[in-house]
């Protein structure tokens, strides 16, 4: 029975012989029915052709269904990786997403959550690190956070200092000379830190010849291999005849470190054996598949949503019974070993 003009409650419950209070229950609360009442207005809204004003459902409930989200930039392939997760939970939970990119610029962050907040979102989640985490614990609003700062609001982390281990570990195993983690300046309250932490921990632990590099790298693939290849020319000179086990905080950089060596080399010689971090689908993809640590970035994502989810769905509830304490959640990594430390033959 299709229908010229939009169909309304008031159409829909006078062809139930419901209530429009019970009609609109069944949209904002449908456990609150039974089964049978809710079959017999599902199949009135088949026939009646009744298609969802989800506008005039904002503006009546005040819940736009929305999740915020803001990461600091798309130029690692953690991030773009772990958004494509995130917005592919739209199937499990049915919440959309309105994304910002900070680019890492606090005042930028400030006024893109704002604008989030004009949209009425009902939730956040935050990947960058320049706001403090009280402050965003201040906007009242449900929030998670990845991989940052999370001291006063919920996170989903990796075990990064497991990570570290698993990493350094690794490259011990092989045997190396000398062992080499290379990072960007990182703040001791943000989890990847521990990348850091782990790596010396092992190596001083077990007497291991080893070198912490901290470098700043700007966020473009140019300027990224204008300083890798400077670090490589160093490790060259420094380490010449030395097997070299490096370790990359992210998959990004190892793959733009392993394009240098291979362009210079033709391959990636027997003395360099190289790992990153992440499990981001660059590292497969490289042109000699990178060992990494795996985030499970999949897992990340789905549990950060979760929480959130669950965190919105309790203030919705006529007696809200708000966390006393906020959640973090800790993923454990996995070792993925490929060719740039494996047996190349």
């Amino acid at each position: 029975m299709a229908q010229s003009k939009n169909v309304t409650f008031a159409d829909i419950a006078k062809y139930t012989n419901f209530s429009k209070t019970t009609i609109s229950r069944y949209f904002n609360d449908p456990n609150s029915l039974t089964v049978e009442n809710q079959a017999i207005i599902s199949d009135a809204l088949e026939k009646l052709n009744y298609k969802e004003n989800k506008v005039a459902r904002i503006l009546a409930s005040g819940k736009t269904e929305f999740i915020g989200i803001i990461v600091p930039n798309l130029f690692l392939h953690y991030y773009s990786e772990i958004l494509n997760q995130i917005l592919s939970t739209y199937e499990t939970f049915g919440y959309k997403f309105l994304v910002f990119v900070g680019n890492e610029n606090e005042e930028t962050e400030r006024r893109y959550i704002q604008e989030l907040l004009a949209y009425k979102i009902e939730g956040m989640i935050i990947l960058s690190h320049t706001i403090p985490s009280i402050e965003l614990a201040s906007l009242q609003i449900p929030i998670v956070t990845i991989e940052r700062e999370d001291r006063h609001v919920n996170s989903v982390n990796t075990d990064n200092y497991m990570g570290a281990i698993q990493a350094t570990s690794l490259l011990a195993r092989h045997n190396c000379d000398v062992l080499i983690h290379i990072n960007t300046p990182t703040s001791e309250d943000i989890p990847a830190y521990d990348r850091i932490r782990g790596f010396k921990d092992f190596c001083e632990d077990n007497h291991l010849n080893h070198r912490i590099i901290i470098h700043e790298m700007e966020r473009t693939h140019e300027s990224a291999s204008m300083h890798l290849r400077s670090i490589l020319s160093e490790l060259e000179q420094e380490y010449s005849g030395l097997k070299k086990g490096i370790f990359i905080s992210n998959d990004t950089h190892a793959n733009i470190l392993l394009n240098l060596i291979v362009r210079k080399y033709g391959t990636l010689p027997d003395d360099f054996l190289i790992i990153g971090y992440d499990g981001s689908p660059v590292s497969k993809e490289a042109v000699i598949p990178i060992s990494t640590v795996g985030q499970q970035i999949d897992k990340i994502a789905f549990e950060a949503v979760s929480l959130l989810v669950t965190q919105m769905d309790e203030r919705k509830k006529r007696r809200p019974a708000p966390l006393r304490e906020p959640v973090h959640k800790m993923i454990t990594p996995v070792l993925i070993r490929r060719e740039t430390t494996e047996d190349r033959d």
